[in-house]
């Protein structure tokens, strides 16, 4: 049976890490000048999601088996969105309308079209910052699929002794 300790250190751990990862991915962006596609930005979604729920579960002590599993299940689609972002970066997929998010047109005039095409809009095909070689959409289908597989377990052993 997992311990009050126990869960109350893992959701610590897994705060802070997703406040770290959220800090990382937000310095490559505003100081680093990295800009994110429509991708990167939604794979952001499970961390600032867990980072509340986690906040809840230490806050008020209940639901830990329940915020445990839904913790997973956030991160197992995380995976399953950076793996398509890989795939994507990788060639294997084609992009989708999510990468072409920012790009909906909403020129009336010439004026402004020109301020549309001064835009930068990223695609998520390219690769515009890599860590050891490798882009963040890798690192973060792998770091997806460990938070998962380690929340899921948590999870449904909860109870068990």
């Amino acid at each position: 049976m997992m311990t009050s300790i126990k869960s109350k250190f893992l959701f610590i751990v897994i705060i802070i890490f997703c406040i770290f990862a959220l800090l990382f991915a937000y310095f490559t962006e505003y100081a680093l000048k990295h800009i994110p596609c429509s991708l990167c930005l939604i794979e952001r979604i499970p961390y600032m999601a867990t980072i509340i729920l986690a906040f809840l579960v230490l806050v008020f002590n209940k639901y830990e088996k329940i915020i445990l599993i839904t913790i997973g299940l956030f991160f197992i689609t995380g995976t399953i969105v950076s793996f398509y972002h890989f795939g994507i970066e990788q060639g294997f997929f084609n992009e989708s309308l999510v990468c072409d998010l920012g790009s909906n047109s909403k020129a009336k005039s010439t004026t402004d079209l020109l301020k549309e095409l001064d835009v930068k809009n990223i695609s998520c095909k390219n690769v515009t910052f890599r860590v050891f070689g490798l882009s963040l959409a890798t690192f973060n289908t792998i770091i997806s699929f460990l938070i998962s597989a380690i929340m899921l377990r948590a999870g449904l052993n909860y109870d068990k002794n």
